[in-house]
């Protein structure tokens, strides 16, 4: 069975969804509650309990989240947080919503995650926070961004957007941080359609998140400033509406339950990967977790030593052979908002490993549904894009 779409390309990435899934969603729709119903307060324990936190807030979606995390945060006008300029750039949206500023630190060349002694370098007595992103599922060095943190007394929110199972020294990422977030976009380990997941150990972060996601209403009596009766409930913040349906709810506790199977899949089709692009000179296959285990959201190549012109030659190509290879990311700074910003900083060389990567990166297809003939199609169409490249390039 393939995993190409009705037209027959074979995308990046795709939701895998089965008859439980479909049953489990129909289940809560002849029932009572389609929305803040009794779905969404199981989904929350039982992803809290996988990631190994005390808590987990579901939100309509990742980006929310983020920003979710950011008001719980306490991030303010001013405050810096450091964060990687390989991710989408909801990332460092995030702080900007809450009139913080983003500051880039480089990558490490080889793992594409922060580089720690990048982090030190952008530290200011205004930073606030680090959001490290453990980008194509690859955890990032948590151990050193741990110690700089408790050194400099900050926060540390992980970016488990790509992340959702990965391992660090046998803990589960999203665990490590004082809070972290997860997308359940479609193209994502698990999906709801759209929607988003904050985990957290700590009581009073996770009230804060409970009223971003309300209005910043709580029916809590405990926290009210008056007592007016059962009906009563107060706004004590400046929340937001972004709350997720029981009905979404129902489908990510049934895609939770597949969880390991995804990512069995993913494991089986990064071997094959692997062995067949390791007989390509002009390909940088993505490197080995050595202490830990990959989510392997995204499995990204590198184009030794190509330009920009030849990189979309092979884009194409592969894209005319019904391969939906993308590119993730071009560096956030480099985006004309983050450079037409004054206040920002931002310009080109800020951070000459995350652009040396981005000029070279594209992303194979990567996905639970897809066949092994899939995987060697993909092979095929690269190796073939590769050689016309290596013609197209003669005298």
């Amino acid at each position: 069975m393939s995993g190409r779409t009705r037209d027959g390309m074979l995308p990046y990435a795709r939701q895998s969804i089965g008859e439980d899934d479909i049953a489990a969603v129909v289940e809560v729709l002849r029932g009572d509650f389609l929305t803040t119903g009794p779905a969404v307060e199981r989904f929350e324990r039982a992803f809290a309990g996988y990631v190994g936190t005390k808590y987990a807030v579901s939100v309509s979606n990742g980006t929310a989240a983020l920003h979710a995390a950011m008001f719980a945060a306490g991030i303010g006008p001013g405050d810096e947080v450091i964060t990687t300029p390989i991710t989408f750039a909801a990332t460092s949206n995030s702080v900007l919503y809450r009139g913080g500023i983003p500051v880039f630190a480089d990558i490490d060349g080889q793992t594409l995650n922060i580089s720690p002694g990048e982090i030190e370098k952008k530290l200011t007595p205004r930073t606030k926070a680090v959001v490290p992103v453990h980008f194509t599922g690859r955890p990032c060095p948590m151990d050193d961004i741990l110690y700089l943190a408790k050194k400099h007394h900050l926060l540390v929110i992980e970016d488990a957007a790509h992340a959702l199972g990965a391992e660090h020294q046998g803990q589960k990422v999203g665990s490590f941080g004082d809070m972290a977030i997860f997308s359940f976009h479609p193209v994502k380990h698990i999906t709801t359609g759209e929607g988003g997941m904050v985990t957290t150990s700590d009581r009073r972060l996770y009230e804060r998140l409970l009223l971003f996601r309300n209005h910043g209403i709580t029916r809590k009596p405990g926290r009210w400033s008056r007592q007016e009766g059962p009906w009563y409930y107060e706004m004590q913040d400046l929340g937001y509406n972004c709350r997720l349906t029981d009905i979404q709810c129902a489908l990510g506790l049934s895609q939770l339950g597949k969880i390991e199977q995804f990512l069995r899949r993913r494991e089986e089709i990064v071997l094959r990967y692997d062995r067949a692009l390791g007989e390509m000179g002009q390909v940088i296959r993505p490197g080995r977790c050595p202490d830990g285990r990959s989510a392997w959201h995204l499995y990204v190549v590198r184009l030794r030593g190509a330009s920009a012109h030849r990189r979309r030659e092979v884009f194409n190509a592969m894209r005319e052979a019904g391969i939906g290879v993308n590119v993730h990311y071009l560096p956030v700074y480099l985006h004309p908002y983050y450079l037409q910003a004054d206040q920002l900083r931002c310009s080109p060389g800020l951070c000459p490993e995350a652009e040396a990567y981005y000029r070279e990166a594209l992303t194979l297809p990567l996905f639970p549904g897809m066949s092994d003939d899939d995987v060697d199609d993909v092979v095929a169409a690269l190796d073939g894009a590769l050689g016309s490249q290596r013609v197209a390039a003669a005298p």
